[in-house]
């Protein structure tokens, strides 16, 4: 029998590519998102392969509407063997000029809604003591990033709330997996949707990477679990100068507004409160600057060794300085 994943956010983007990949491997997928007609667009390019495609509208910062379309699919299409939690929003604008109720919405759209889809999956997989639940985050978890202070506070406690839950798993003796994959600047039509009264028009900085690279993470994460993946040098290289150097991170972070912003724009209401009419695909405005190497995922297993191969280099230079040191110091006599 043909096993089962749930996307969300799945109607473009990341969520549609992480749905393509499963797609094309014979698994039956289950798209949620808001715009019905994108969804229904995003059905057809899915099943058109052979794959069976369930698209439900959805919004996944209510709970009630998660939990009503997780059981559809298990009514519809089977045990859930895999969900992978994308839906998100953001605000480009300083923090200050983000309102409370954006800041509540990004809360709900961004990290409450990673939460309600986990307690629906985890409704359907542990009694049956198996599947796979995926979160996507963001390397702006891990290093904030100007102009974006409600989305990387939302994907931050993406982060608190999955190990918190995994250690209850382990306690558990629970075979259900817990992953989060964190995520590069990604060339996806997001970023002409989103709210933004920055005064200025978004732009990603290189390197930017394909969609269908993050997918392929997705689909590692789901067959050969681990507990993070990395996606991107950049990520990679943002988690240890956070690691290692925060301050200078900070410092570093505070130049990138002049890369991240472009020409004079309007404000822009976007689709924080509501979809923003659109085709369904998978990629964004700049596709001849997108990478998509398959080197450019790292996992928890390499990451530790990375950042332990680092640590261990800045020892060594810093050994060997007080070494040179203590011999250019006057010794003195006994």
């Amino acid at each position: 029998m043909a096993k089962t994943i749930v996307v969300t956010g799945g109607s473009a983007g990341i969520g549609l590519a992480i749905a393509q990949r499963f797609a094309g491997t014979g698994w039956q997928v289950a798209i949620i998102a808001r715009d019905a007609d994108r969804l229904e667009d995003a059905r057809k390019m899915l099943s058109g392969g052979g794959a069976k495609v369930l698209a439900i509208s959805a919004d996944v910062a209510d709970a009630d509407a998660v939990d009503r379309a997780a059981d559809r699919v298990a009514a519809e299409l089977g045990s859930i063997d895999a969900w992978v939690n994308n839906a998100m929003s953001t605000v480009v604008a300083p923090a200050d000029r983000i309102t409370a109720a954006e800041y509540a919405r990004v809360t709900a759209t961004t990290y409450l809604s990673q939460v309600h889809g986990t307690l629906a999956a985890l409704r359907h997989m542990k009694p049956r003591n198996r599947g796979a639940i995926v979160q996507i985050s963001s390397g702006l978890a891990i290093r904030a990033a100007p102009l974006q202070a409600a989305y990387c506070a939302a994907k931050s406690a993406v982060t608190g709330f999955t190990d918190s839950l995994r250690a209850e798993l382990i306690a558990d003796r629970s075979a259900v997996s817990l992953s989060i994959v964190y995520l590069p600047a990604v060339n996806t039509p997001q970023p002409t949707w989103a709210r933004n009264h920055s005064g200025r028009e978004q732009i990603l900085p290189d390197p930017l990477f394909d969609p269908r690279l993050c997918a392929e993470a997705v689909f590692t994460a789901v067959t050969k679990p681990q507990r993070e993946f990395w996606v991107g040098r950049s990520t990679a290289m943002m988690a240890i100068g956070q690691s290692l150097a925060p301050e200078r991170a900070d410092q570093q972070a505070a130049t990138m507004i002049a890369d991240m912003t472009g020409e004079p724009v309007p404000d822009r209401a976007g689709n924080l409160d509501q979809a923003v009419p659109g085709p369904a695909q998978i990629d964004g405005p700049w596709p001849e600057r997108a990478k998509s190497t398959r080197t450019e995922i790292f996992s928890s297993r390499q990451r530790d060794l990375l950042k332990a191969g680092t640590a261990g280099a800045l020892v060594s230079v810093g050994l060997a300085a007080g070494y040179g040191v203590s011999r250019l110091l006057p010794r003195t006599r006994s």
